[in-house]
């Protein structure tokens, strides 16, 4: 049990921003919950003119990396989802609350990992839906943990670039 320093100082920490985890996973598996009950496997449904149902099972990463690799992927990537979730959670408590963009990409970057994380452990494989293309060109299908994963990294990518300057502007007022 923790104590009420310690809560303390797990509540004004990145930690806060797990609930974004919680709602990116549950997205994630619901989601897939009704492809997997509504889109027989192999289905297309066009939505749109890019834009497809596509149920389809991949056995390898983040659209479809290492797809083909012969199995040991799965055991592979479900280590490096968790090696990266732990390092995650470790930065999040050391990063303030306050640190908006890194809090909110390091939470979808945890929720994208473990929806597809559950499914490599459960079914051996991810289930992915989303299927966009134009014309002859088109991009390998994905689901939302994918998406959150993706958004996560573009945060990430954001913060890097833009995110202390206004850390630097209040620091030099002082």
């Amino acid at each position: 049990m923790l104590n009420k320093a310690s809560e303390i100082k797990v509540a004004a920490s990145g930690l806060w921003w797990l609930w974004l985890s919680v709602v990116a996973l549950v997205l994630d598996q619901v989601t897939k919950h009704m492809i997997v009950g509504s889109v027989a496997l192999g289905e297309k449904i066009d939505v749109l003119p890019v834009f497809q149902i596509a149920h389809v099972h991949n056995h390898g990463a983040g659209f479809s990396f290492l797809s083909d690799a012969g199995g040991w992927q799965r055991w592979a990537l479900s280590l490096v989802a968790v090696v990266i979730c732990g390092l995650l959670l470790y930065w999040m408590r050391t990063t303030p609350k306050s640190n908006k963009l890194l809090g909110m990409s390091y939470s979808l970057i945890i929720g994208g990992a473990i929806g597809n994380l559950y499914d490599r452990l459960v079914h051996g494989f991810v289930e992915d839906f989303i299927h966009v293309y134009y014309q002859v060109y088109e991009f390998p299908t994905f689901n939302i943990a994918d998406i959150a994963i993706s958004l996560g990294a573009m945060l990430l990518i954001a913060d890097a670039l833009y995110g202390h300057k206004s850390e630097k502007g209040a620091c030099d007022a002082k």
